[in-house]
């Protein structure tokens, strides 16, 4: 582990230019007995948990770091437990948000949109008392949760979101230009906020039609000297929450989050919706119980396009839909980045070798990727 602290040093001074009386919150989840899980992925959720230690450990030496631990969550999407709210806002925030009998409602995310703004209210008002950092490397992902729109949007937290991270990152998409990748992304972000429609092509007879007409190309860029900066790292991506209603077509998978499928699995989407489930992959099943249980998880939450030339492996989603030229496509919530589904489920599915054809109000159609590669 020794060699990675260079680079660990690297994202404290150069992601987050952090400062000696800033404080900083490193968080991680333990696997939970119940979970079934593979040997492989038990080994690396273990690596996982030792990187964050360490990156707690590295971070005391340039501001006032501090780690947490708690019990891992069902999926990506899900709000944290309480124990970590306060951690990260203060005992202030969360003592006046269970008083006022909001706080499990929120975590739930049954919650109506009167009292969200309550919430927002609160942590505003208390902002002194949360963080100033958070480096979420938790196995699932907070990225699309109220915990952390409220953290970056209202206390103007600087957030590191690490899911799924893997040490030997650092040496791949972690080393990487990042102005140059900032600048890149910026520029496609541009064209697709531009652009009122997205048709998506690719080998393996995934075709999409997605309105994205008036909706904001946000970018990913692993630069977070800013308050309330939020990004991934690794990073290297453009996204948006597509028109809700308005995606159709088929979404084909060839790739779980951490393992290629044994077969592919076909997902038929009308009025952006998933209204059928087609293969005998064991994630099918999984998709379709998940689908069963809560039937907002069939929303098209996201479109996100990849910047990040130095990403590579198919194996690892956070990686993977940083991949230059490749498309993700996630189900479920987009409520913190412009969309209107609130819901404990947000999984990204990656398309490798895309055609992106967009489409401009004046009538103009024009190929931006082609094959996996960019074409402006």
């Amino acid at each position: 582990m020794k060699k990675l602290i260079p680079f660990i040093e690297k994202l404290f001074e150069i992601n987050l230019a952090v400062k000696e009386e800033e404080n900083i919150l490193v968080f991680t989840d333990r696997i939970r007995e119940d979970e079934v899980i593979s040997d492989q992925d038990r080994e690396r959720r273990k690596r996982l948990r030792k990187t964050a230690k360490l990156i707690s450990e590295i971070g005391r030496r340039f501001g006032r770091s501090n780690f947490y631990e708690f019990d891992a969550l069902e999926c990506h999407g899900t709000e944290p437990p309480l124990e970590l709210w306060e951690k990260a806002f203060g005992k202030r925030t969360v003592n006046e948000l269970k008083k006022e009998n909001i706080l499990s409602k929120l975590i739930a995310k049954d919650i109506s949109i009167d009292l969200v703004k309550r919430v927002e209210e609160v942590v505003y008002n208390n902002r002194k008392d949360t963080v100033d950092i958070v480096i979420a490397l938790s196995n699932f992902s907070t990225s699309h949760t109220k915990f952390r729109d409220l953290l970056t949007d209202q206390a103007k937290v600087r957030y590191a979101s690490m899911p799924l991270f893997d040490p030997e990152m650092f040496y791949g998409p972690m080393d990487v230009n990042w102005e140059k990748l900032d600048k890149e992304s910026r520029r496609l972000a541009k064209i697709i906020t531009e652009a009122d429609e997205l048709k998506i092509q690719s080998p393996n007879m995934t075709h999409l039609i997605m309105d994205i007409k008036e909706k904001r190309g946000l970018v990913d860029t692993g630069i977070l000297r800013e308050p309330g900066s939020f990004s991934n790292l690794p990073a290297g991506e453009v996204y948006l929450a597509p028109v809700e209603g308005k995606t159709h077509g088929r979404l084909v998978i060839e790739w779980a989050p951490t393992h290629r499928l044994k077969h592919l699995i076909t997902l038929w989407i009308e009025k952006g919706l998933v209204i059928n489930v087609e293969g005998d992959d064991e994630h099918a099943d999984i998709l379709r119980e998940r689908f069963k249980r809560d039937p907002l998880s069939k929303n098209i939450a996201e479109l996100g396009i990849g910047t990040n030339e130095k990403a590579s492996r198919p194996d690892n989603i956070l990686e993977s839909e940083k991949i230059m030229g490749t498309v993700h496509v996630a189900l479920g919530d987009n409520s913190s980045f412009g969309g209107n589904i609130r819901t404990s489920f947000h999984q990204d599915y990656v398309v490798f070798q895309p055609t992106v054809e967009a489409s401009f109000p004046e009538g103009e159609n024009r190929i931006i990727i082609s094959k996996g590669k960019w074409c402006f």
